[in-house]
C-alpha cells in the first residue's frame, strides 16, 4: 500500500509525494495530518498534461507501414506526429495531402512525419485514395490506426473516460485530436500546436518552427517574431558581449537585453 504523509509546519501544510490536485483539495479543506493509501490514484492514473521538454510518451501501434514502436521508429532523428479526429473529413483530407506534398522538405531537415487518426488502419488505406483525388499527392508516410483511442489518451488529446473504441464516435466527439507534436532526437517534445476542426494547419509554419528549433538547439541564439531561414537572430542573455563578439563577430544592440546578429551557418 502506498502511503502519503501530510504534516503541519509553521501553520502551512506540506505535502509529500502527492499529485497537486489532491494536495490542493487537502490543503483547502484544512487537513492537518493524513495517511492515505489505496484510494490515491497511481502515477499512471493521475491526469497529466504534456509539456514542452517532457519526454514524448512511447507506444506500440499498428500503422499503414506495419507495427511500429514510436521511440525506435524516431531513431536518432526528429519527428512530427500530427493527429486527426476522424477519417474522411474534409479539412483533414487536405492536410494529409499537403503534408505529403512537402514531405521532402521535412526529410531535408532530418525529420520523419507520421499521422494518426482514431480509426482502424484498413480505413486509412481507403482514405489515402480520397486524399490522392483531392490533393494530387500520395500519402507515403505512415498513418497510425488508433481505434482503441490509446494514443489519443496517452498524448492527452482525449480524456481517460472517452471510452476504448473509435466506433460510433463522431468527429465532434474527437474534436481535440487536432494536435501537432515536434519531437527531438532526445525524444523530448519541442513544440505542441493544437488547432480547431475548422482551421486547416499551416505546415509551412511547422517547417519554419523546426528550422528555429534546430538552429537554436545548436547555437546560443533565439529567433524573433516572424523569423525565417537566413534572417537575423537574437543572441541569448547567457552570452556576454565579449563572448558574442568571439562567437558571432559584429552584432547590433537594439536594447540592453536585445542583441541581434547574422544567423550562424556553421
Amino acid at each position: 500500500m502506498r502511503k502519503v504523509f501530510l504534516r503541519k509546519d509553521r501553520n502551512t501544510l506540506r505535502l509529500f509525494r502527492l499529485a497537486p490536485p489532491i494536495a490542493r483539495f487537502l490543503l483547502e479543506n484544512s487537513v492537518d495530518c493524513a495517511i492515505l493509501g489505496p484510494f490515491l490514484p497511481t502515477r499512471k492514473e493521475q491526469a497529466m498534461s504534456l509539456r514542452i521538454n517532457e519526454t514524448a510518451p512511447d507506444f506500440t501501434a499498428e500503422t499503414t507501414h506495419g507495427t511500429i514502436n514510436f521511440h525506435e521508429w524516431i531513431g536518432d532523428g526528429w519527428a512530427v506526429l500530427f493527429s486527426h479526429p476522424k477519417n474522411f473529413t474534409p479539412v483533414c483530407t487536405t492536410e494529409l495531402g499537403a503534408m505529403a506534398g512537402i514531405e521532402g522538405e521535412f526529410r531535408k531537415r532530418g525529420v520523419k512525419i507520421v499521422g494518426i487518426s482514431v480509426d482502424p488502419v484498413d480505413s486509412h488505406a481507403k482514405w489515402k485514395n480520397d486524399i490522392k483525388v483531392a490533393t494530387g499527392f500520395d500519402v507515403e508516410y505512415p498513418l497510425i490506426g488508433d481505434r482503441d483511442l490509446k494514443v489519443a489518451k496517452l498524448y492527452d488529446m482525449l480524456p481517460a473516460g472517452a471510452g476504448d473504441t473509435s466506433e460510433g464516435r463522431t468527429p465532434a466527439d474527437n474534436a481535440t485530436v487536432r494536435s501537432v507534436y515536434v519531437i527531438g532526437p532526445d525524444k523530448k517534445i519541442k513544440l505542441i500546436l493544437t488547432y480547431p476542426m475548422t482551421t486547416g494547419r499551416n505546415f509551412n509554419e511547422i517547417l519554419r518552427a523546426i528550422d528555429s528549433i534546430q538552429l537554436t538547439a545548436k547555437h546560443q541564439v533565439a529567433t524573433p517574431a516572424n523569423w525565417k531561414q537566413g534572417e537575423d537572430v537574437i543572441i541569448t542573455a547567457a552570452v556576454s558581449n565579449e563572448d558574442a563578439t568571439q562567437r558571432f563577430g559584429s552584432f547590433d544592440t537594439v536594447l540592453p537585453y536585445l542583441r541581434k546578429t547574422k544567423q550562424p551557418t556553421a
